[in-house]
């Protein structure tokens, strides 16, 4: 295959670690300084965290978070009665639409949780929608495999298998994982920008071959008729997610937790939130039981 139908990349860059919740420490890849936006990517966090710290209860309205678990548990529950544990391999697809107000607190106070979320944002004709999970299991995640290629493929197409998550944004999303000096080629379309993040090992990715190493973060652009990303692992193997989507185009106008399509839309949205209405009807009197456990764990 010729260079020229090979994605290149953009920017590479290595991420910041910071603090976010309550305690916990995270990789900020998207929402840092090195990269505020990924159209239709809102941030990227690479979490590392037990108890007590963890992310007590918060609201979103506007777009999707994604959890993905790498190692340890995660717990959820939100203010419609939905609960669940996370564990390693697991994805939570969460859609916010109007309104969802929720806590994600760590298992454990001996073992670290390890994992991503990612925001994804929606269009504005979805801002509004009705709020959704999409949940899976590790084993109902497909795996495909390769000499030398492992994927867990949580939404997309990889190597003629697809995901079974449904994406309002066009996109796809996939953890991989290649020994040492594998190839890998991902078909992506060409109009779709996105990451692939290291999170052990190396690789050189891209038409211009470059070098990305562990904790780093590679961005390649929409790029008319290059619609082949090669990726090539180093000698001690690597280990990425890799996501890609079709960019909005449109107005972001957000607010922590919050992302709308105007500023009157956002303005509206804390009237919401504060007066308990349009998707936020009983907010202001819940508080999740698992928002507790960094009371109880405390040193």
């Amino acid at each position: 295959m010729s260079n020229q139908n090979q994605r290149n990349i953009a920017k590479f860059f290595t991420c910041p670690e910071e603090d976010e919740g309550v305690g916990a420490r995270v990789i900020r890849v998207i929402g840092s300084d090195f990269c505020r936006r990924l159209d239709p990517f809102l941030m990227l966090d690479y979490f590392m965290v037990k108890l007590p710290a963890g992310f007590p209860d918060h609201p979103h309205r506007g777009f999707e978070t994604v959890t993905y678990m790498l190692e340890g548990t995660m717990l959820h529950e939100d203010f419609k009665g939905n609960k669940g544990t996370l564990e390693p391999g697991d994805i939570q697809w969460m859609t916010a639409g109007k309104g969802i107000v929720h806590a994600e607190m760590p298992g454990s106070k001996d073992q670290t949780s390890y994992g991503f979320q990612l925001w994804v944002n929606l269009d504005k004709s979805n801002k509004m929608c009705d709020p959704q999970y999409q949940e899976f299991k590790a084993e109902k995640l497909p795996v495909v495999q390769r000499e030398g290629i492992w994927i867990r493929l949580i939404a997309g197409e990889a190597l003629g298998e697809k995901g079974p998550i449904f994406t309002r944004t066009p996109a796809f999303y996939m953890d991989v994982k290649l020994e040492k000096n594998v190839k890998f080629d991902q078909h992506i379309p060409s109009q779709f920008r996105g990451m692939i993040f290291l999170y052990e090992g190396s690789v050189v990715a891209g038409g211009n071959l470059q070098e990305v190493e562990d904790k780093q973060a590679a961005i390649f652009e929409p790029q008319e008729e290059a619609e082949n990303l090669h990726i090539v692992a180093g000698e001690k193997g690597a280990k990425f997610i890799l996501f890609a989507g079709q960019p909005l185009n449109e107005e972001i106008h957000s607010s922590g937790p919050f992302v709308l399509e105007s500023q009157e839309s956002l303005n509206q949205t804390f009237e919401d939130y504060e007066q308990e209405k349009n998707g936020f009807e009983g907010a202001g009197d819940w508080k999740s039981e698992i928002q507790f456990l960094a009371e109880l764990n405390q040193d």
